[in-house]
């Protein structure tokens, strides 16, 4: 069996035999409407667009609620789109990793056409050209990580890529953020129809990361001569076009090897992953956990597809931005952090192996459920309570879920103030709650601060995953010993107190004499981090 455009309407017996969905709507018409008039324009052709927005489409065609899908396009590895999309029309499996080890099975025919965001081709640029000049053109939408949306180099001045953009105009854009705004230009040209420009990056405040880099090309070409004030005034005007916020969740790992195996097996071809010169790995079809949420800021000019009807929650800036608070402050990404520089140390490289060991689930749930929920920002259109639960009791057991605390831990020094330092700082805050009473936040704290000497609980050493500010906090903690506590006298106070680490001075805070107490539990000898947690946790 080959996944392409005539076998999901030739073989339709032979799919469904294979326990393959199908999509329930004529694939050519969509196609062919879709070219002439396109609606939506999706730029970061990876998995989690191909998994979960795509798949979102599907529904609404599925169920007539639509009548035209989306195209996508790549701004960074085209080979997605020469090797991924063109060889299977356009079309992706989709394998649901069931929390009970089980998967299902969906061929996601949403998408129309994959194109490669590249200005050097001309013909690419004519087709994104005609698209973008098309005043029926509701919403563009992008999954590009934040790096995408990055200008500047740590030193604070511009790429040179996009220092080249500036200087070149409109005509020679590479750098994604210049492209959307060359393209935005064309339309603002051909008679400045409206559009939503709408991040759907795992990242807070998307939106605003998105306004800010397309307006600082913009203005650029202003002061170049390369555009007017019209065109400025074009994105800033409201009525025009908007960069709603947005906050996503699901997990699409890179193809898990049980699942292609899986596909193989039922003679599926053409399903082996494949490394782009970009080094994606990458393949024909995306294995995602079934859990999901998108929220989206419902600010479209030119109107949308009813995305609401497909499980989107659609609503205003606020409820956004507290519903990202609830997940990356409490409900989830604190608890990933604090199990992944634990599990480090205690010897794990799976997140759902993790989930087997009571001490870290003890860690765990207690910075949910009794340190975080108390502070919790509730967003209303989701329960905080309920979302933990699934993230604890679904989401990090998953057997499928490849997830390595190793990967997590990357740039923890980024992620510490997020995730601990707001529910601090909400604790300082409060009259009835004392940060003193913490005990799991301190905990992970000092168990990132103890992973950092780069010795696991058994005394061998252990690699220490990439971080910005690596060189600067090991060289702070030379000399720092397992097995010798008061080793780390002296050491901490540049650390604790630094808030621009943690949100806030841990000194402040009134937490630092706990944590340092902690390190050093931690370092008491081999087996002393499986001791502290099981001291602390009982």
């Amino acid at each position: 069996m080959q996944m392409n455009a005539s076998s999901i309407v030739n073989q339709k017996a032979e799919w469904e035999k294979l326990g393959v969905k199908l999509p329930a709507f004529d694939h050519a018409a969509m196609t062919a409407a879709t070219k002439e008039h396109p609606i939506w324009v999706h730029f970061g052709a990876g998995n989690i667009f191909r998994g979960f927005i795509a798949a979102l489409q599907q529904r609404l065609l599925n169920e007539g609620l639509a009548d035209r899908g989306i195209i996508a396009a790549d701004t960074f590895d085209y080979d997605i789109i020469d090797k991924i999309y063109t060889p299977y029309d356009n079309l992706t499996m989709n394998v649901t990793l069931n929390p009970d080890g089980t998967t299902s099975r969906e061929i996601i025919g949403s998408v129309a056409e994959g194109l490669r965001a590249n200005s050097a081709d001309a013909e690419m640029m004519a087709r994104f050209k005609q698209i973008f000049t098309d005043p029926g053109l509701q919403m563009i939408s992008f999954t590009i990580t934040e790096k995408g949306y990055a200008l500047y180099r740590p030193d604070g001045s511009l790429m040179p890529v996009v220092q080249a953009d500036i200087d070149e105009g409109p005509a020679h854009a590479r750098h994604a953020m210049s492209m959307v705004a060359a393209l935005l230009f064309e339309r603002f040209q051909a008679g400045a129809a409206p559009l939503a420009v709408v991040s759907m990056d795992n990242c807070s405040h998307n939106g605003e990361k998105l306004q800010s880099s397309v307006m600082t090309v913009a203005k650029a070409w202003l002061e170049k001569g390369y555009v007017g004030q019209d065109f400025i005034d074009y994105l800033s005007d409201e009525s025009k076009i908007t960069f709603p916020w947005s906050m996503i969740d699901k997990i699409t790992p890179r193809p898990h090897k049980i699942v292609e195996e899986q596909l193989v097996k039922d003679n599926i071809e053409d399903m082996e992953p494949i490394v782009t010169s970009k080094n994606t790995f990458i393949a024909a079809f995306v294995n995602a956990e079934r859990p999901q949420y998108l929220v989206v800021e419902d600010k479209f000019p030119n109107g949308r597809p009813p995305l609401e009807k497909a499980g989107v929650y659609m609503t205003d800036r606020d409820t956004v931005n507290k519903t990202e608070r609830m997940k990356v402050t409490t409900c989830l990404n604190p608890l990933h952090t604090a199990m992944s520089v634990y599990g480090c140390m205690l010897g794990y490289t799976l997140i759902c192996d993790e989930m087997k060991d009571a001490d870290i689930v003890a860690l765990i749930k207690r910075l949910g459920y009794v340190e975080g929920l108390p502070v919790v920002v509730d967003p209303k259109i989701l329960a905080p309570k309920a979302f933990i639960d699934e993230v604890i009791e679904q989401r990090l057991p998953n057997p499928f879920m490849p997830d390595t605390p190793q990967r997590i831990a990357t740039d923890t020094s980024q992620k510490v103030g997020i995730r601990f330092g707001e529910t601090i700082k909400s604790y300082m805050a409060s009259d009835t709650l004392n940060p003193a009473d913490l005990t799991a936040i301190p905990l992970a704290l000092a168990g990132w601060i103890r992973y950092l000497i780069g010795v696991d609980d058994n005394g061998a050493p252990m690699n220490v995953s990439s971080d910005p500010m690596l060189a600067t906090l090991q060289a702070a903690l030379a000399g720092v010993a397992l097995g010798q506590p008061d080793s780390v006298d002296g050491k901490l106070e540049g650390i604790l107190g630094n808030a621009s680490i943690f949100g806030v001075s841990l000194y402040t805070a009134g937490l630092a004499d706990k944590v340092t107490a902690d390190v050093k539990e931690l370092l008491a000898g081999p087996g002393a981090v499986r001791a502290t947690l099981k001291k602390h946790l009982a």
